[in-house]
């Protein structure tokens, strides 16, 4: 059976494609972005298979 990890991260508007690359490069597949308090903040939650 698989296990998995997961992250939760903030998200800069203006640097999204950026860090959602760094993430994925580092295994990282994004699951959703929800918005944060403010319509400026975005809270990115990933998962990845533990090894």
């Amino acid at each position: 059976m698989k296990k998995w990890e997961y992250l939760t991260a903030p998200l800069l508007i203006h640097n999204t494609k950026m860090i959602l690359d760094n993430f994925g490069a580092d295994g990282w597949e994004l699951v959703q972005i929800v918005q944060g308090a403010t319509p400026e903040q975005l809270v990115a939650y990933f998962k990845r298979e533990k090894a």
